[in-house]
């Protein structure tokens, strides 16, 4: 007689689901079963169904679509996306994505100051506390299907003895030009991972529960690695994969 199931329910139905959708029983993309048939199949209630599901979703093998039910999603499929990263810079001078995506700020970037936190004044090389210019913008591309959160860092003592101790300089990738204007020559460096997106974030990102941000910070260096700005990218994390040239 196989050992009995001292697992709660909930547990249960997560582990036969995640078994189904890791073995192909569900394929990515598919409904799953509904909450009525699991909550029959193992004698349950549907809070309990929901509560297996939540396992799942947090765990980002399943997606519920409203008015449509509960599907797979496998961890085993390409994604959706393939976004090449990296700076290029044109024939003209100017400096261009690799990606070649055209974004699209969802309201018109306004400079604030903000004082830098230890983490970012480690990577810019800066005392904490150190007053920078800040944009952050919501971008789109190919009509909203793309999102990302961009934000970007100038420190004051960046831009000392040039034109913009008066005024506020462009937000990236305008920036560059703006900092190769200036007479430097520029190169760049970036760190990616992931994490849990702030509940902000997973909106403005529109992500479903239980789905991870790619979190890049692009480090932009003079010849001399001098660092001169920081960017954040958050950028939806479960129908994308990054491309690096090496």
């Amino acid at each position: 007689m196989p050992p009995k199931n001292t697992q709660p329910k909930y547990r249960q139905i997560a582990d036969y689901l995640r078994e189904g959708i890791l073995g192909g029983t569900f394929p990515a993309g598919q409904p799953l079963p509904s909450e009525e048939s699991l909550a029959k199949q193992f004698g349950v209630t549907r809070p309990t169904v929901r509560q297996g599901l939540s396992e799942l979703r947090a765990s980002g093998l399943v997606e519920v679509i409203m008015g449509r039910g509960t599907f797979a999603r496998s961890p085993h499929n390409r994604p959706s996306h393939t976004r090449p990263r990296g700076v290029r810079r044109t024939p003209e001078g100017r400096y261009v994505e690799a990606d070649g995506i055209r974004w699209t700020d969802a309201e018109p970037p306004v400079a604030t100051r903000t004082d830098a936190p230890l983490a970012l004044a480690d990577l810019l090389r800066i005392p904490p506390g150190e007053p920078m210019f800040t944009y952050d913008a919501l971008q789109t591309a190919d009509h909203g299907r793309l999102r990302q959160l961009h934000r970007t860092y100038v420190p004051f003592s960046v831009l000392t003895d040039t034109k913009y101790e008066e005024e506020a300089p462009p937000p990236a990738p305008e920036l560059y030009g703006a900092l190769a204007d200036l007479g430097h020559e520029l190169h760049f460096t970036e760190y990616v991972r992931t994490r849990m997106p702030l509940p902000d974030q997973a909106q403005a990102l529109r992500l479903p529960d239980g789905v991870p941000v790619l979190h890049i910070i692009r480090v932009t260096l003079a010849d001399s690695d001098k660092p001169l700005a920081l960017e954040e990218f958050h950028l939806p994390g479960d129908e994308l994969e990054l491309m690096f040239r090496l």
